[in-house]
């Protein structure tokens, strides 16, 4: 059954970003970015919607012009999802979104050269309290940064983010995050381990351009876990060249595995061998497709044979041990009942669902217990 986590995070600075909190002691929030052409609306909705359904908390979009800053209005009628604007150099865009309801600027304060423009955007973000992300990206430092370290390093792209934090004290604004994105994993670990040291706002955490949906994934998982191990990050982004829905797919299952976040079920599966009394990979596949609605926090165990399943199972809030000529059901650890072969994973939707429902009339009972006592 779902535990709390060993990892002690770091202490940093909260943010709201739409209604969703940042920093401080707020759960790790999931972001990803659209793919669609901003200019198109309902594709632009249609998209957010997805992602929104898999468990993003806030969604970027891409504004490189004032003609999709209007276009952005729009979407932001039709969505209810925090969204952030994706804005370079022009800062008429970022002032135009501000107006049109944006829930944060993704800006290189830097790339907005002339201090009128940088003051008047800032202003703007003060006025109507909307925060700023200071995106460093390890492919787009300066010319002057790539000349005194001749080429991207982890020390470039902290100098980097320290030029944009500079810029915003400055001008007295600490309502914003920051990320220092590299595809490399190692540079970017060095990278934020060396801010989280020198600011105490929010760490937006990403491998960028991690690639494809397996191999991105596991680059993910190597690079971001280490820091969320260290108790470094406030919200994670996971680049993949794949569906956006698939990124929040994948953050999601690495801040379950590390405990820090608990929405959904948390599958725990046997690989499968000549043991297996029923097909276990098709099994919890299919289960997997099938639940992806529930957001009840539940720790589900599927186990082809009497080794470890018991053991897991005892575990568990639902766990399935195969067996001959029938497998066992346990439920809340305990051995509860058997089901056989025939339209196994029918059954075990059926019963899992059961369970999740019970589960959540127990949580707002304990809630209300709670508000009660208080």
């Amino acid at each position: 059954m779902f535990s709390e986590t060993p990892i002690v995070r770091r202490k940093s600075r909260q943010i709201m970003v739409g209604d969703v909190a940042i920093g401080g002691d707020a759960p790790i929030s999931v972001q990803s970015m659209t793919n669609t052409s901003t200019s198109d609306v309902d594709a632009t909705v249609a998209q957010i919607e997805a992602i929104q359904k898999a468990g993003a908390d806030i969604v970027r979009v891409s504004v490189p012009s004032l003609a999709e800053a209007e276009a952005f209005g729009e979407i932001r009628k039709r969505v209810s999802l925090p969204l952030v604007a994706d804005i370079h150099f022009d800062h008429t865009i970022a002032l135009r979104v501000a107006d049109l309801g944006v829930d944060c600027l993704r800006i290189n304060p830097g790339n907005i050269t002339r201090k009128d423009r940088l003051r008047e955007v800032i202003a703007k973000a003060r006025d109507l309290q909307i925060p700023i992300r200071i995106g460093v990206n390890a492919g787009s430092l300066g010319k002057d940064l790539l000349r005194k370290y001749s080429e991207p390093t982890a020390a470039a792209m902290v100098e980097s983010a320290m030029r944009n934090v500079d810029l915003l004290d400055k001008y007295d604004f600490q309502n914003f995050k920051v990320s220092v994105k590299a595809s490399d994993i190692f540079m970017a670990v060095e990278a934020y381990r060396s801010l989280a040291l020198k600011i105490e706002q929010p760490l937006h955490l990403g491998i960028t351009e991690a690639g494809g949906l397996r191999s991105g994934t596991v680059k993910s998982a190597v690079g971001l876990g280490a820091l969320l191990l260290d108790g470094i990050g406030d919200t994670v982004r996971i680049s993949l060249a794949a569906d956006p829905a698939e990124e929040v797919r994948v953050a999601w299952d690495l801040l379950r595995s590390l405990r820090l976040r608990s929405k959904g079920i948390h599958f725990i599966a046997c690989p499968s061998c000549s043991r297996q009394n029923f097909d276990v990979i098709k099994t919890v596949n299919q289960l997997e497709a099938r639940l992806e609605d529930i957001t009840v926090p539940m720790d589900v165990s599927i186990i082809g044979c009497i080794v470890n399943g018991p053991g897991e199972a005892k575990e568990s809030d639902f766990g399935l041990t195969g067996g001959s000529p029938a497998n066992l059901v346990y439920i809340d650890g305990q051995p509860d009942h058997k089901l056989g072969q025939e339209n196994l994973v029918d059954q075990l939707e059926r019963e899992i669902r059961a369970k999740a429902a019970a589960k959540q009339r127990q949580m707002a009972i304990d809630a209300s217990n709670i508000i009660l006592k208080v």
